[in-house]
């Protein structure tokens, strides 16, 4: 039975207060649009921005959730669905202070949350921590997790077309003037990658880092905002460290050229409520170094070289031991590509469809 599904892509218009989530609110916005009628050519899909006004639809769904934010309606006469990618701000307090109007917009929210039909989310702990915070009923919240894009793979010289990705790989080396090797770091610079920790890590082995992402150089964040902090810390140390290249925000293509060619990926967060850049680089067969902290054992299982988050000398040994070891690197590198084949967009496709077809019991 065919549905009309009507889904929120507002993040994805330019200067939307959400575009600064390149790698994370859009890309699951963009595989949304193109996975769904892919797998589920029949239902008819209405891509809207908020404030539009929908009718005759089965169902809503808003893909992205803001805590401190006025992004969900409290009320609808739609059937609705929610997409919550992680709450790290209410795990942590006292690293996201939000003052008292991000409390009462809380408040909001969280009757809106608790207002809606089902729930979506990307891993086991965040689901945890909905239930926990918003409290939602367990039923009502749903693990769908995510996957990398279908171009985050690993070089293989045997093919034509991986002849052109060590072209690239070369090409990006000498467009940035990237040493030979490398750790490579790609993601937001919030509180919750402990990116002091890393810089300090690979400063005790003297190994240079790679890093990748938009609020690395973005020069329209606001610097006096708390939760910007490690932004400026990181910014600092970038200016005074010769063995730290910042190349901010990348494309695709460039992205899997250096998953390709770092020697290590090293993503030793704190927390986490998917951690989408490790799956890349497994992917990619890229050997990761990481911490157990969050959802990262969800995503990684036994695939990575696990280090304390917290232990500045564990995550310098853990870098400088696969750094160093090439046997361990092919170890890693051939464990990670076997763990990303459990995650894949069709997947993602077939459980989001099921979340819409228990919500308007359509079979």
């Amino acid at each position: 039975m065919t549905m009309t599904i009507a889904i929120d892509v507002s993040p994805l218009e330019s200067g939307h207060y959400l575009q600064h989530r390149v790698r994370g609110t859009g890309f699951y916005l963009q595989n949304l649009k193109t996975i769904l009628p892919k797998y589920y050519p029949d239902n008819q899909y209405v891509f809207f921005n908020r404030g539009n006004k929908i009718e005759n639809t089965d169902l809503v769904h808003y893909p992205y959730f803001e805590p401190f934010f006025l992004t969900l309606p409290v009320f609808s006469k739609n059937k609705r669905i929610v997409t919550v990618h992680d709450l790290t701000p209410l795990v942590f307090p006292s690293h996201f202070k939000v003052g008292l109007k991000g409390m009462l917009k809380w408040q909001i929210q969280k009757k809106a949350l608790q207002n809606t039909d089902a729930i979506i989310t990307d891993s086991k702990s965040s689901k945890k921590d909905i239930v926990k915070f918003a409290g939602i009923k367990d039923s009502k919240v749903n693990v769908v997790y995510l996957a990398a894009g279908e171009q985050f793979k690993k070089n293989n010289d045997t093919r034509f077309a991986a002849r052109r990705e060590g072209l690239m790989i070369k090409k990006i080396k000498e467009k940035y003037n990237l040493p030979e090797k490398f750790v490579l770091y790609v993601g937001d610079v919030t509180w919750n990658k402990n990116l002091p920790r890393l810089i300090e890590a690979v400063d005790k082995i003297n190994v240079p880092l790679v890093m990748v992402g938009k609020a690395l150089i973005d020069e329209s964040i606001d610097l006096d905002n708390p939760w910007n902090k490690d932004v400026v810390i990181i910014r600092e140390k970038i200016k005074s460290n010769k063995k730290i290249i910042c190349l901010g925000f990348v494309s695709n293509e460039e992205l899997v050229a250096l998953y390709n060619a770092a020697t290590v990926f090293a993503m030793p967060s704190l927390y986490e409520g998917f951690g989408l850049p490790i799956l890349e680089a497994m992917s990619c067969g890229c050997p990761v170094v990481t911490s157990k902290e969050g959802s990262i054992p969800e995503i990684t299982g036994e695939a990575t070289l696990s280090v304390d988050a917290y232990h500045v000398g564990s995550i310098a040994k853990g870098i400088k031991d696969v750094f160093d070891d090439k046997d361990l690197q092919a170890t890693l590198s051939e464990e990670g590509i076997e763990q990303s084949k459990k995650f894949s967009w069709e997947k993602t496709a077939i459980e989001t469809m099921s979340v819409y077809r228990k919500v308007t019991r359509k079979p």
